[in-house]
């Protein structure tokens, strides 16, 4: 169950959907194995789903993103070149 911002440095907490943004990590999409080889007894993987949710202050500024070896992280946004000049 979401409990806060997925945002380690933020402190607000999980009461609606109304704010922010929530994820959905596959674990088979994030470790590669999606679609991938099957098993020995013929059988697929079982797939892990993770919901993640970052507040609407934090979403605005970050996105999440699943780094192997560290699982899911927060990464700043990309803003477009020409945004940033016309902010300056």
């Amino acid at each position: 169950m979401l409990s806060k911002c997925a945002n380690p440095q933020c402190t607000a907490s999980f009461q609606y959907l109304r704010e922010g943004k929530l994820f959905q990590i596959d674990s088979d999409s994030a470790d590669g194995r999606h679609g991938g080889p099957q098993l020995l007894d013929g059988k697929r993987p079982t797939r892990h789903i993770e919901y993640f949710w970052l507040c609407g202050p934090c979403s605005s500024a970050m996105t999440l993103a699943y780094e192997k070896g560290k699982g899911v992280v927060t990464v700043p946004l990309q803003r477009p070149a020409a945004f940033r000049a016309a902010a300056s």
